[in-house]
């Protein structure tokens, strides 16, 4: 079953069971993938709708860390619990062994040599890896295999 029909489905579930915050989010979420269906004129496949959920997730937890800073921690529970909603909807995320097995293979294909050829690397890198593991991370891991 597609991200889009889960979510579809668990919306109504959502509904009949009066769970507004998980309602809320999963609306959220079909609202930012319907807005980029739109601005791009295309049906995202489910690698562009992981791409926006984790948009969303990354928003959040940024969320999170701002309102914690400013002492609000019931806004920033609200935004935790937005973040483990849809995160159900993401692909299970690699381990951190697996993803330096997958950096390793990178560097291997594409023959770089350092720092430079960071860009290559992460051009490989970014499709198998999206949504399943943090950038961020990742890119440190290159950066460390190029130096």
């Amino acid at each position: 079953m597609s991200i889009k029909t889960r979510l579809t489905e668990d919306m109504k579930a959502a509904m009949r069971a009066r769970e507004t915050e998980r309602l809320s989010a999963i609306r959220l979420a079909l609202s930012a993938i319907k807005q980029r269906e739109i601005d791009e004129r295309v049906e995202l496949d489910e690698a562009g709708l992981t791409a926006v959920l984790d948009k969303l997730i990354k928003q959040r937890k940024d969320s999170v860390t701002q309102y914690q800073a400013a002492n609000r921690q019931d806004l920033a529970d609200k935004e935790q619990a937005e973040i483990g909603v849809l995160s159900a909807y993401m692909p299970q995320q690699m381990s951190a062994e697996e993803v330096a097995a997958q950096v390793a293979q990178a560097v291997a294909e594409s023959g770089a040599a350092g720092p430079k050829d960071m860009g290559k690397v992460m051009a490989l890198l970014k499709p198998r890896l999206a949504g399943r593991a943090d950038m961020t991370a990742v890119s440190g891991l290159v950066k460390a295999a190029l130096v």
